[in-house]
């Protein structure tokens, strides 16, 4: 058998080389590449539906509206000025959360926190700061309550016979003056009950 022989050109192996090169390189490179992307993330199960409560379970409050809010500060704010007082009025709602508080010009640095506590006291207790103030006769520790202020000025918000707000004025020199300007905002919002 006659073997024959073919020579190539140095060119030609070069060629040849970087080929055989290339496609092992290329080779490499695909299998390090598969191996560095992040593998598929098993499927997630299936969110599971929101349980439905039991009947009677949850409750529903009514709240009052900020422009309500706003129309019974503002009532009030008048009728302090009317009588050339100084007044600061808050609107809390039924869980004591300020939704509104407004400072009247020349108000006492104190009337602020007065009358958010004043509106939080009358809400609380669903009453009148001027009649709480009666309780302490009796009950003097009712006074050490946090965030209460058992002067007169606050008036508790109903709707259906439950507290949903309370109004607090305070700033006025007597806590009947402030009362009677946090009534004439609960009146500007009441349907006469």
């Amino acid at each position: 058998m006659e073997r024959t022989t073919r020579k190539f050109s140095t060119r030609a192996k070069i060629a040849a080389s970087a080929t055989v090169l290339a496609a092992a390189g290329l080779g490499a490179l695909g299998t390090a590449a598969a191996a560095a992307q992040p593998q598929a993330a098993p499927a997630a199960a299936p969110a599971a539906a929101p349980a439905d409560l039991q009947a009677r379970t949850t409750t529903t409050t009514a709240h009052l509206t900020a422009d309500t809010a706003t129309r019974a500060a503002q009532a009030a704010m008048r009728a302090a000025q009317k009588e050339g007082q100084r007044v600061t009025v808050a609107v809390v709602d039924r869980n004591g959360n300020t939704i509104l508080t407004m400072r009247g010009d020349g108000a006492g640095p104190q009337s602020y926190e007065s009358a958010i506590k004043k509106a939080w006291t009358a809400t609380a207790w669903n009453s009148p700061t001027s009649r709480l103030v009666e309780r302490l006769k009796d009950a003097p520790t009712l006074a050490d309550i946090p965030n209460t202020l058992f002067l007169g000025g606050g008036v508790p918000v109903a709707h259906n016979d439950a507290p949903v707000a309370g109004i607090g004025v305070a700033g006025a020199p007597s806590g009947t003056l402030d009362e009677k300007f946090a009534q004439a905002g609960l009146a500007a919002i009441s349907n006469g009950r």
